[in-house]
């Protein structure tokens, strides 16, 4: 006999805070063992793949070629954001999770298993392309189903920056357990890291994908997209309608990720080929670092996000901005002394101010949206910031250095990031503590049904 949902008004005080409980740890545990498997290959691109699979390349121009891997995985968030945003917005939150933590942590153990140039020549490489597209689809539907599913479990409107933010704690919660994952084996298999030690931590994937499919299936759909079903409101393809009813929002939600997302993944992956490389720093002490920068972004994620419930969403975020964009000039001003102890502190801290935007970024990219259209609209936003922010920066970032040999062009091209998130913020309605569950039907009325 098929479970009944229960609406959210007849549930008591004590389930509906079971559920909402069960919510987070799902939401949480999934997107951290999403975002493992997607930031694992960016920790190996710059220790191992321009070794591996680009062997005859001059070493700047190999890890070029396998930052540029790194991009397509990038490419293929906006798919499957589009793809499991129909069906998030059409079956539920809650199926279309386990499918893409299916699809995301099978692709990751697959790179585990891809023979090197050595033993297959170029197809290597064009392999990994394959798996590493497969891989963003799945990642591109995450992240718009694991924060709806904790924020629609709100019972008020003054707690969703704090509830959302705990699916963006698998961000840097993912980057630890990658990085712990590299550091680990590297030390383990030592001189035979480049041969397999690197490969063991994505064959790993499989286990967290297994215990992340344990939990989620055994939680609610969110009383949001119940009342959807109930009420005959499911689109018939809701990423068309999110972009014809709300485009400018799909375009300003991509474009203030940029303060967050492309300096991001240059102090979480860029860093491995400048420290390394250019500052001959031993990789153990920059994983160390790394590590240490994942603690203190998973411990500011969710105390940003409840920041914002106080202070006000964008204020916090071009707050955050405006520290990324004067941390670029710190950051690589610390690292060029070359003196240990600064370059560690550098690295440790350089997480802080991007996480200041990402607390309470989930918050107001899925605010921005009808609940009826809300899986597509915000998963298309953050996801399209892939293309422009989060994929290209590692290739911009060592194509700036190998062009002026010089760390300063990318310090300013993380000022520039900072200036386009303060600007699109500020054109972003603030929906901060107020009532956004039939906001944008009011505002635009729905078209007529094409049923």
């Amino acid at each position: 006999m098929a479970a009944v949902e229960i609406p959210i008004s007849r549930l008591s005080e004590t389930d509906h805070r079971a559920q909402l409980r069960r919510a987070l740890i799902a939401s949480t545990v999934g997107t951290t063992i999403e975002w493992y498997d997607f930031l694992l290959y960016g920790q190996v691109t710059g220790l191992v793949f321009g070794k591996l699979f680009f062997p005859q390349s001059d070493p700047i121009v190999g890890v070029l070629q396998a930052f540029a891997v790194f991009f397509v995985g990038f490419l293929g968030r906006p798919i499957g954001a589009a793809i499991f945003g129909h069906w998030g917005d059409r079956v539920g939150r809650k199926a279309t999770l386990i499918a893409t933590l299916l699809v995301t942590g099978l692709a990751t153990m697959a790179v585990g298993l891809v023979p090197t140039y050595e033993s297959i020549g170029i197809w290597g490489a064009v392999l990994l392309v394959i798996i590493r597209l497969i891989q963003g689809i799945g990642v591109g539907g995450e992240w718009g189903g694991s924060v709806l599913l904790a924020m629609e479990w709100a019972r008020t409107n003054k707690n969703r920056g704090f509830l959302a933010a705990w699916p963006q704690f698998g961000g840097p919660a993912g980057l630890f357990l990658a990085n712990l994952a590299v550091l680990f084996f590297s030390w383990f298999s030592g001189d035979q890291f480049l041969v397999w030690g690197w490969r063991i931590p994505f064959l790993l994937s499989i286990v967290m994908v297994g215990i992340g499919l344990w939990i989620r299936l055994g939680i609610t759909e969110t009383p949001v997209f119940q009342k959807v079903l109930d009420e005959e409101r499911v689109e018939r393809v809701p990423v068309l309608e999110v972009l014809k009813r709300q485009p400018k929002q799909v375009a300003l939600t991509a474009l203030l990720r940029m303060p967050e997302q492309a300096p991001g993944y240059i102090v979480g992956t860029f860093i491995f080929t400048y420290a390394t490389t250019v500052l001959g720093a031993p990789r153990n002490f920059v994983l160390m670092a790394v590590l240490v920068q994942a603690v203190l972004g998973f411990i500011w994620v969710p105390l940003a996000g409840h920041l914002s419930d106080r202070i006000g969403r964008k204020r916090m975020y071009i707050i955050g901005s405006v520290l990324v964009g004067i941390f670029g000039f710190i950051y690589f001003g610390l690292l060029d002394t070359r003196v240990p102890s600064l370059m560690f502190i550098a690295i440790a801290m350089s997480l802080l101010p991007m996480m200041t935007c990402y607390g309470p970024q989930a918050a107001m990219i899925a605010e921005s949206f009808t609940p009826r259209l809300r899986y597509s609209g915000a998963s298309l936003g953050y996801q399209l910031a892939s293309i422009i922010a989060g994929g290209p920066s590692p290739f911009i970032a060592t194509a700036l250095f190998a062009t002026f040999n010089s760390s300063f062009p990318i310090a300013l091209y993380i000022l520039l990031c900072g200036i386009l998130g303060i600007v699109a913020t500020s054109l972003l309605t603030d929906y901060t503590n107020k009532d956004i569950s039939d906001e944008y039907d009011r505002i635009q009325p729905a078209p007529a049904s094409l049923d």
